[in-house]
């Protein structure tokens, strides 16, 4: 039977809903990846009983085939090209041999790396007492999951629970034309394994896969081609962002792109053998404008949700044109007409609301938030964004484009401020001088619609920002806060002190 008990969390005791003995489980979550993980965290630590079905890997996409392997692949690339920068190293005195790499030696530390952390988010799940079931799941109806593997008549069975949240994530989205083959042809997902250096790659999107992708593979001494369909390369960042973005990590590296170009065929090759071919038709025109003969071509157009064979039809509900499930903004599933199917939550990249891992997490956790009836709405603009290249890029809240029309549709003034890393200590120690960090805020309250960082562990800076925009902070608040110094966090520091509002600060709060 199921239990609820009082949670240890910041909300107290679990008010229950029902009697609990109806249901194996509280709680019944689909799917094991960041989001899954981080749903089922929570509920146990709220005092729900709970059981995971996961039919593939514990950690999903981002563990096994993402972010984390990723970053394994641009940690020990960076290294490479920090190495192999004489000038750089000579300025501060260094002087270093002929630099070298075993491409099996890095393929084998992002897959280490990958197996540790899916073996660390299993234990946790099972030191907490919650259940996993291996197989795939299915709804019989809003309260009960079917589950189970093909060909496999040693594992699956039924379960019946209060709540379901359904959290299959997403997979590669290979556009029509495109043959993978795995070899020469291939995505995110057979990239990270590293079983070659292509001479020559091209790679067909210039978003934040593509371009962590460029990062690596330029490191290791291959020649990148990006293919956008877009008419300017980076298209979903700032543009300001953008272009330095460009001047720093496309311009100076042997990577080259075509934009406002679609790869309408592409033929794979042979490896060392005969080259693949992209056949290119203009995005205005349709017409083919040329055709590119290179060594490997990465698929790196975004991703679409994994929400097929889910049984949705049985609760009433249909995913729109895309797969992506319709949610409300307290993650609830909607039918075909719009309205809440009761006990039934879908989070992470399967609703499509912002298909980042962390913001996956976030969803799990206020969907259970709901579910213990404690309403929670996750601000979406709050959540922060990077891209982890050299040096990285990253984010929260708008581009100053999308801020400005936003100030044009809404009827109020938009400002910016921006500074430089060249004008931090800590940067130039380092020899990172190059770098920006700008904030988009409304001039008459000082909210904060948006900060980009370009520059030495943008990534890790991000957060000032974006938990000010979460906790409803303006910019004018963030003024009296003190930063270390000297360190990178000053960047914001002088980034937020030069910002001038119309509406008064508040006084600090004195001791």
């Amino acid at each position: 039977a199921a239990r609820r008990g009082s949670g240890s969390g910041s909300g107290g005791a679990v008010a229950p809903k029902a009697k609990a003995a109806t249901y194996d489980y509280d709680l019944v979550i689909i799917g094991c990846g960041v989001g899954g993980h981080g749903a089922a965290l929570h509920a146990v630590e709220q005092g729900l009983k709970v059981a995971i079905v996961e039919g593939h890997d514990i950690g999903g996409t981002c563990v096994n085939r993402g972010c984390v392997p990723s970053k394994a692949l641009l940690a020990a690339s960076g290294r490479v090209r920090e190495m192999q920068d004489a000038m750089h190293l000579q300025a501060m005195g260094i002087q270093v041999g002929a630099v070298s790499f075993d491409r099996q030696g890095v393929a084998d530390h992002a897959a280490d790396l990958a197996s540790k952390i899916q073996g660390n988010l299993k234990n946790s799940l099972v030191a907490l007492g919650c259940d996993i079931l291996t197989g795939v799941g299915k709804f019989v109806d809003s309260h009960t999951v079917s589950y189970g593997l093909p060909g496999r008549v040693d594992v699956g069975g039924q379960v019946t629970a209060r709540d379901v949240i359904i959290a299959t994530g997403s997979v590669p989205f290979v556009p029509p034309g495109i043959p993978i083959d795995g070899k020469t042809v291939f995505t995110s997902d057979h990239a990270l394994k590293l079983e070659w250096l292509p001479d020559w790659v091209a790679i067909i999107g210039s978003g934040y896969i593509g371009l962590e992708f460029s990062d690596v593979y330029t490191a290791l001494g291959s020649e990148v081609t990006f293919i956008e369909a877009m008419d300017k390369i980076m298209p979903g960042f700032d543009g300001e962002i953008a272009k330095l973005a460009q001047r720093v990590l496309i311009n100076p590296r042997p990577i080259d792109f075509r934009t406002g170009v679609l790869a309408t065929k592409v033929v794979p090759g042979i490896p060392g053998v005969k080259p693949v071919q992209i056949h290119l038709t203009d995005f205005e025109t349709k017409e083919e404008v040329d055709v590119l003969e290179v060594d490997a071509c990465l698929v790196a157009t975004g991703r679409v949700p994994y929400t097929q064979g889910l049984g949705l039809p049985a609760l009433g509900v249909e995913t729109d044109r895309r797969g992506f499930v319709p949610v409300d903004e307290k993650m609830r599933v909607l039918d075909k007409d719009g309205k809440v199917v009761e006990h039934v939550y879908c989070i992470g990249d399967a609703n499509g609301k912002y298909m980042l891992a962390h913001a996956a997490s976030a969803q799990g956790i206020s969907a259970v938030e709901n579910i213990c009836s404690r309403p929670h709405v996750l601000n979406h603009l709050s959540i922060p964004a990077a891209c982890f290249t050299h040096p990285e890029v990253s984010f929260v809240g708008l581009t100053e484009e999308q801020a400005r029309e936003k100030g044009e549709s809404e009827g109020f003034e938009v400002d910016v401020v921006k500074t430089s890393f060249k004008a931090n200590s800590k940067a130039l120690a380092e020899l990172e001088g190059e770098g920006m960090a700008k904030a988009v805020f409304r001039k008459d309250t000082g909210e904060i619609l948006g900060v980009w960082i370009f520059g030495l562990h943008a990534a890790d800076l991000i957060h000032e920002a974006s938990n000010a925009i979460a906790t409803g902070q303006t910019i004018q608040d963030l003024k009296f806060n003190v930063h270390a110094h000297p360190t990178l966090s000053e960047v914001l520091d002088e980034l937020f002190k030069a910002a001038h509002v119309e509406a008064p600060s508040k006084v600090p709060v004195t001791a």
